[in-house]
């Protein structure tokens, strides 16, 4: 291991070298500190966590990932471009080594400034949080300094597919689908079963049947939270709308029922229940009437949940950033197995594309979904296609796939919402981002590594 530990220690005279420890230093403490400084709370807990939680664990999270990006492409390009990389290889050292050693300096170097960075917010939240009024204090420690689990419904999937089979065989009976797209018919009416399960018309209530499970014995003595969220026929954001929610069963359960409520539509509401309402199956029963004149949209997905303590703030805080950390990571395993091959300037460039075409996900995604690159053709009323789609298509459906391996994970929308990041998600996350992701990275990396020639002319003058 002492040439591995050798090159970790090359790797972080390189970063001081570039001055680039100090620069990241300067940017993390204007992130940390400064931010919080010149935007200034509203008094409330949502806009107290909105700087001084997510929008730091943002920024900090940005920098940190853009210069690992650059500093793993410049550690081993420069390396190789300025001739000092044949003094290395030279030695009793193996190939793979050199690259692992490089690529354990840039993790030992990231996880020392993300955890510096990590306890500089955490200090500012504690400090901060209590020149905040006593009844805001209160909801902060209940709410987001907090690890709470949630409850969703169970899915509907099942029961709309049997619905749209229902619908559509009837429709073949009556023969009036000739000459039509059937999967673009199905498409269409799983969407209108899906869209008359979210609406509630005025007068009409729904109910929702969450099912806590095991978990109601710890539950017995502790406040339940409620989070909601609806949307308006035609997604107005304006004004607001009546609100009245009966918790529990007079059959099994006492029943609760909420003060009249005031709420917007698109965004998330959150009220305390108390302890008590669940039945002896481990149910909590939802029902919601609505006393407005127009309908409401309760996307099935999530439009109701249910959140109850589950640990403490600190450890969820850590593993948070373990994450965060494996994002960084998988940069920097990007970096080096583009400068394997290419030099700074192109590693840099092939990067930053392979970075993009990760944001570009929605657009991934509404391709796979229609099928099609061409999109939906208005004089036809259907979907176009193009023979470029045979590839394309399976091409992006499978690149997609990877990248919801990294997406999936959110860990500062967790945090900032007082949700449990489980040992459980840690670990996947792990898996998935360092292991699967990182490993074939760097087993290619590894690979153009080996193959390259460093003893050829770099075109010096």
């Amino acid at each position: 291991m002492r040439p591995i530990f050798a090159l970790i220690s090359l790797t972080w005279k390189a970063a001081f070298r570039y001055r680039l420890f100090w620069v990241l230093t300067v940017l993390l403490l204007g992130a940390v500190v400064l931010l919080p400084a010149l935007v200034k709370d509203d008094g409330t807990v949502e806009g107290f966590t909105q700087i001084l939680l997510t929008y730091t664990l943002s920024a900090v999270t940005g920098i940190l990932g853009m210069c690992a990006l650059w500093l793993s492409c410049g550690t081993l390009a420069r390396d190789i471009e300025d001739c000092q990389i044949q003094m290395v290889a030279v030695k009793p050292i193996a190939r793979w080594q050199i690259w692992l050693g490089k690529w354990l300096g840039l993790l030992t170097l990231n996880a020392t400034l993300l955890a510096l960075s990590g306890a500089g917010i955490y200090a500012l939240l504690e400090i901060r949080s209590k020149k905040l009024p006593a009844d805001q204090q209160a909801r902060l420690r209940e709410e987001i300094l907090v690890a709470r689990a949630s409850v969703k419904e169970a899915s509907h999937d099942a029961e709309i597919e049997a619905e749209m089979e229902r619908r559509f065989n009837e429709r073949m009976k009556k023969n009036l689908m000739q000459n039509l797209n059937l999967d673009t018919i199905r498409a269409q009416l799983r969407e209108q079963v899906r869209a008359e399960g979210q609406a509630i018309g005025p007068g009409d209530y729904r109910r929702w049947i969450m099912h806590i499970g095991s978990a109601r014995e710890q539950l017995k003595d502790r406040p339940l939270f409620v989070r909601v969220k609806f949307n308006t026929l035609d997604n107005s954001e304006y004004g607001t709308f009546g609100a009245v929610f009966r918790i529990g069963t007079e059959q099994k359960t006492r029943l609760y029922q909420t003060d009249v409520m005031s709420l917007a539509p698109n965004t998330f509401h959150e009220f305390p229940v108390p302890p008590g309402l669940i039945d002896d199956n481990g149910d909590l029963i939802i029902e919601y009437a609505n006393p407005n004149s127009v309908a409401l949209i309760f996307p099935l997905e999530d439009s109701m949940e249910v959140l109850y303590r589950e640990g403490g703030f600190g450890l969820n805080y850590c593993r948070g950033l373990g994450i965060i950390l494996c994002w960084i990571t998988l940069l920097s395993t990007l970096g080096l197995a583009a400068a394997s091959l290419l030099s700074f300037p192109v590693a840099a460039f092939f990067s930053l594309a392979i970075l993009l075409m990760g944001f570009s996900s929605g657009t991934l995604a509404n391709v796979v979904s229609e099928g099609t690159l061409m999109g939906f053709n208005e004089e036809t009323s259907q979907m176009g296609h193009s023979k470029i789609d045979v590839v394309a298509v399976p091409f992006f459906k499978a690149l997609l796939n990877l990248i919801q391996l990294v997406q999936q994970f959110a860990p500062i929308d967790a945090l900032s919402t007082g949700r449990v990041i489980s040992w459980g998600q840690f670990g996947l996350a792990v898996g998935q981002i360092v292991f699967l992701m990182g490993g074939l990275m760097a087993a290619t990396g590894i690979y153009l590594f080996q193959r390259r020639e460093l003893a050829t002319a770099q075109g010096t003058h």
